[in-house]
């Protein structure tokens, strides 16, 4: 009997984007069995503090990795945003999904209609913060921690007067009615690997039941824009974002560098596709000349 088994974080969001990837495995390779293994993470576990003070975004998937490492699961499925910029050589990226709506969205509390700027507006990275404040110079941004789920039930408590998520994760928990605004991601750049799905496995397991959901414009970008963030040492503390798009042959890499004084700067290059990741590392090493 064929079998693979899916290791997931927990969260209700976490199993439906594993569900999303099954039910692709499950369209290329029929009689191929699966099975969900979910698992809290330390990530999950520490909401008292922001990812910079606890070790950043390998937190997510701590717990995952040692799970593919010991043999109790074959592959993971992550948030392609979640994962750290360096990835154990034993536990490679092997396939990343069609890319969904990669924009931030602004979400208010339920019946609300407008921002309430005596409260602070909730958000998870220094990335949205900075760019926040050029959008609401009035606004105070405050960190909020925890599932999709949990943030919401903070934001409709009365602890935030808005929360500014990634609209991906909303659509994918059918909570789209929740959207009050939209940003273009000229208002706000996203995360590198923002709202793609990447699919790690360990070495030598056969990954051939995944060949429908890989998607090779995903591929790219996200190693363009990996290959920005890794380059100037950025991750969940760093105040970086990269955001590409695939045109034919070519592809354009939009990065964010924060300069002194917490100054966003912006530049745009564009190339072949193929050559995506020295695209990323050249960009980043250019505007790190250009602008500290």
């Amino acid at each position: 009997m064929k079998q693979i088994r899916i290791g997931s974080r927990e969260s209700r969001l976490a199993v439906i984007q594993s569900e999303m990837v099954i039910e692709e495995i499950r369209r290329c390779d029929p009689e191929m069995q699966t099975e969900l293994v979910t698992m809290k993470t330390t990530g999950d576990k520490i909401l008292d503090r922001t990812l910079d003070k606890i070790g950043g975004k390998g937190l997510f998937v701590k717990e995952l990795d040692a799970a593919l490492l010991d043999g109790r699961v074959d592959i993971t499925v992550h948030s392609s945003k979640d994962l750290p910029m360096e990835i154990d050589p034993r536990l490679p990226l092997v396939a990343f999904s069609k890319r969904a709506d990669p924009r931030d969205v602004l979400v208010l509390p339920q019946g609300a209609d407008a921002i309430d700027f005596s409260r602070p507006i909730g958000c998870s990275s220094l990335r949205r913060r900075l760019q926040l404040k050029a959008l609401f110079p009035q606004a105070t941004v405050a960190p909020v921690r925890g599932n999709v789920l949990t943030r919401l039930r903070k934001l409709d408590d009365g602890e935030f007067s808005a929360l500014v998520l990634a609209g991906a994760g909303l659509l994918r928990l059918g909570l789209e009615h929740r959207i009050s605004r939209w940003f273009s991601t000229e208002e706000i750049l996203p995360a590198a690997g923002q709202a793609i799905l990447a699919v790690q496995a360990r070495q030598g397991v056969d990954t051939s039941c995944l060949q429908t959901f890989a998607d090779s414009v995903s591929r790219d970008c996200l190693l363009a824009e990996r290959a920005f963030v890794r380059t100037l040492d950025g991750g969940c503390s760093s105040p970086v974002a990269a955001f590409a798009t695939v045109d034919g042959d070519t592809l354009t890499l939009k990065g964010m560098y924060v300069a002194p004084g917490e100054i966003c700067c912006f530049e745009t290059v564009r190339g072949p596709r193929e050559q995506g990741e020295a695209l990323g590392r050249a960009l980043a090493e250019e505007m790190r000349r250009k602008y500290r």
